[in-house]
């Protein structure tokens, strides 16, 4: 294999020569090839210990698949540490930091929001890197500019984008033809169907981020919101939202002394007539359900007509990961066009693409190959960016004083 590598970089470098790049481009992008080539050299018969959420078997499914072709290809082990939240993974590297633990529990975690933000101010995190992997040249950093802002937080390569997410509402279209378009039509339709609507109980992030959906639709001025927050700002920005939860509660599901545990619940309860509305932060959520014959056909995905809050979720690799190279190979290839358009395949999991596909050879093109199915969302809204990370924290523990139960 050694004999073939330095051929192959010398083809490499007279394709890029003949495409019109400078000497100095392609020694510069030959000297990537290099270093790339070292890493994933130390990675083999690496294990990949890869924090991720577990609370959806396809998702669960899909790194399976994805630790068998990192076995297979590149000769990385990746293990699933199932979680159910990545501030769990935060605490426990910053104890490790505290402890002066080098040789680290946690190789890569998949995070983004104030998880990130905590990590990131706190030393604990590895990078940058994100720009050392050969495939985060496909990304759509100019059409999707949160794979490069975090929750409005530089990333700086600390983390790798993995896929999108926008927050979507379902109804049953049979019932609710005309679901409502804004936060203000929601109160109305809340009030039209009393105990039909709900929303689950922050902190939990599908509850938080509809909290901040409200908050950035009752502030036309929206400028504050992408600055770390100040105790006047959240004062003067919050206040409309607290007097629209104390009108719209009362019109919830149990007059708003009790809230769902989570999106999954108010989904089934939406299956089971119980809700008129539900809420998800993958607009494929419900074509999946359908498909697996958990949702009627006749329910309907959609976001409001001026825009949804929109980010990506990224993995990042802390400071102390035992096997830095071996995560970085398996990043990259969770960043192929092959594991994006698997990933994206709403038969599989939906989770949309981060990479630019219209820049892609044709035939990764083809891989994203346009599929439709019941539950779709048929018209995308504006993708709103989320406000900075340190909003949540603030945002949670004054909900949970007003109205936690």
């Amino acid at each position: 294999m050694s004999h073939i590598l330095p051929s192959l970089r010398r083809r490499h470098a007279l394709a890029l020569l003949g495409s019109g790049l400078s000497l100095a481009s392609v020694n510069k992008a030959v000297a990537a090839d290099s270093a790339w080539d070292a890493i994933a050299k130390v990675a083999r018969g690496q294990t990949v210990y890869f924090n991720a959420w577990a609370g959806s078997e396809p998702i669960n499914a899909y790194i399976r698949w994805a630790g068998q072709q990192t076995l297979e290809r590149f000769g990385v082990r990746l293990e699933h540490v199932k979680i159910g939240d990545a501030a769990d993974v935060v605490k426990r590297v910053r104890n490790e930091k505290a402890a002066d633990k080098q040789d680290g529990t946690v190789d890569l975690v998949w995070i983004n929001g104030k998880n990130f933000l905590a990590m990131k101010r706190e030393g604990l995190l590895y990078g940058p890197f994100a720009s050392k992997l050969p495939n985060f040249a496909l990304v759509d950093v100019r059409g999707l500019p949160t794979t490069v802002l975090d929750f409005a937080e530089p990333v700086m390569g600390m983390e790798a984008p993995w896929g999108m997410a926008q927050l979507t509402f379902m109804v049953d279209g049979k019932l609710t033809p005309k679901p409502p378009q804004s936060s203000s039509e929601l109160l109305a339709f809340a009030k039209s169907n009393p105990g039909r609507v709900s929303y689950p109980h922050p902190p939990d992030f599908h509850g938080t981020t509809l909290l901040k959906q409200f908050l950035l639709d009752l502030n036309p001025a929206r400028d504050a919101f992408y600055l770390p927050v100040t105790p006047e700002a959240f004062a003067k920005t919050t206040a409309p939202l607290w007097s629209y939860l104390d009108a719209l509660h009362p019109q919830l599901w149990r007059e708003g002394k009790q809230f769902v545990n989570n999106a999954a619940s108010a989904r089934q309860m939406l299956a089971d007539g119980e809700l008129r509305w539900a809420l998800t932060f993958n607009p494929n959520d419900a074509a999946n359900e359908i498909a697996a014959g958990r949702l009627r056909a006749s329910v309907i995905s959609y976001q409001f007509a001026s825009g949804t809050i929109g980010n990506s979720h990224f993995v990042a690799i802390p400071f102390n990961a035992p096997a830095k190279s071996a995560a970085m190979v398996v990043t990259n290839f969770l960043l192929s066009p092959e594991a994006q358009a698997r990933k994206a395949d709403i038969t599989i999991w939906g989770d949309p693409t981060v990479l630019a596909v219209n820049q892609l050879k044709p035939a990764e093109q083809t891989l994203f190959g346009a599929k439709s199915a019941p539950g779709q969302v048929h018209n995308a809204a504006p993708a709103i960016p989320e406000p900075h990370g340190s909003w949540m924290e603030p945002l949670e523990k004054e909900w949970l004083k007003r109205y936690g139960v």
